[in-house]
């Protein structure tokens, strides 16, 4: 792994962890994750469900960027993305969770740009995203955080080896893993008075 894609994926930046802890915030203060294993147990939860549709729509959306205009026509790009868009509101039924994605890609979108102001932004990777700015929330040792995260290794490549697989897929083919109880806290967020995070 090269530098520059440690740099983007570092989540210190505009668009990762620095800003959105992905649910972590309102399940911490829900009292849902209390501890190391609860935190485990809620990354090994969204790798199983969120995570598996994130990762292939964002798959999907990169080889959709991929396709040259002139010969795929703009008409039929634009429809291509319209169902891309509709199948994966669908599968997101909060609308706190929709526009906390958006911000997120609209942010890597902009960190993109800026880093690689001439690259056509095309070459697809997916990630987890990374707890690392919620041992503050739980006051954790960042030791023992990371060792998690390692453990989570072999789930991380997993779930990135089928995004890429499903790329090819038509949108209503793509995982459809729910999550409900994010979409949940998510909403809950949205009303809590004091926020650390976006979402």
């Amino acid at each position: 792994m090269n530098a520059l894609l440690l740099l983007l994926l570092d989540s210190r930046a505009p668009s990762g962890a620095h800003h959105h802890s992905g649910g972590m915030e309102a399940a911490v203060a829900t009292g849902l994750v209390t501890d190391l294993t609860g935190l485990e147990g809620f990354c090994r939860a969204k790798l199983r469900t969120s995570a598996r549709v994130g990762a292939a729509f964002a798959a999907a959306a990169s080889r959709l960027q991929s396709l040259d205009p002139e010969r795929t026509g703009l008409g039929a790009l634009q429809e291509r993305w319209g169902l891309l868009d509709a199948e994966f509101e669908a599968r997101t039924p909060s609308e706190a969770t929709r526009a906390a994605s958006r911000q997120i890609g609209g942010g890597l979108l902009r960190l993109l740009r800026s880093a690689l102001p001439k690259a056509d932004l095309v070459t697809p990777w997916t990630r987890c995203r990374e707890p690392s700015p919620h041992h503050p929330l739980l006051g954790l040792d960042p030791f023992a955080v990371q060792a998690m995260l390692a453990r989570l290794a072999p789930g991380i490549d997993e779930c990135a080896a089928t995004a890429a697989q499903c790329a090819a897929q038509l949108p209503p083919s793509l995982p459809a893993d729910g999550a409900p109880a994010l979409d949940l806290l998510a909403d809950y967020h949205l009303t809590t008075e004091v926020r650390l995070f976006a979402s």
